[in-house]
């Protein structure tokens, strides 16, 4: 199953969901799509969808999830990969209106060059994530909240 997280802000992240629909419809992604969507207005025939989905009920997805694919949210990235699961992280952009700034490519590009989750910063790339995925061996992740909070600071001290 492949869990998709778009997380629960106030802004839409329809290309997200139209892409993993094209990834559906071209055969890329044969399993279940199951998708907390937070505020975006998408349906669709092949996906489960929620708006809001309980924290104790994203976890057990998450532990029944092959694959998560996610918001650049650090909640989600770091929920799933505690769980040690294999995650693609895609940014919310402030071009489209998706978030208030891009802060969200910072830290996927941190947790990508850790080699915790299989960073992307378009949409564009989804399919060939998907791909790369099936032989991704994610770093196991050793919780670390020193780190986390220098990420955090670098990027506050950098913009």
């Amino acid at each position: 199953m492949i869990l998709v997280l778009l997380g629960t802000q106030n802004n839409s992240f329809h290309r997200l969901l139209e892409e993993v629909q094209k990834n559906i419809d071209n055969g890329n992604i044969k399993e279940e799509v199951v998708a907390q969507k937070g505020y975006t207005k998408f349906e669709s025939k092949d996906m489960t969808l929620y708006n809001k989905i309980p924290t104790d009920e994203i976890k057990k997805l998450i532990d029944k999830a092959d694959l998560v694919i996610t918001h650049g949210g650090v909640g989600s990235i770091i929920t799933s990969i505690t769980k040690e699961k294999k995650v693609i992280a895609v940014p919310r952009l402030k071009k489209y209106n998706e978030h208030v700034n891009d802060h969200q490519l910072d830290i996927i590009d941190s947790f990508n060059e850790m080699g915790y989750i299989i960073g992307i910063h378009d949409v564009s790339e989804l399919g060939d994530a998907i791909k790369k995925a099936k032989d991704f061996q994610p770093k196991k992740y050793i919780q670390n909240t020193g780190n986390i909070i220098k990420i955090v600071e670098d990027f506050i001290d950098n913009n």
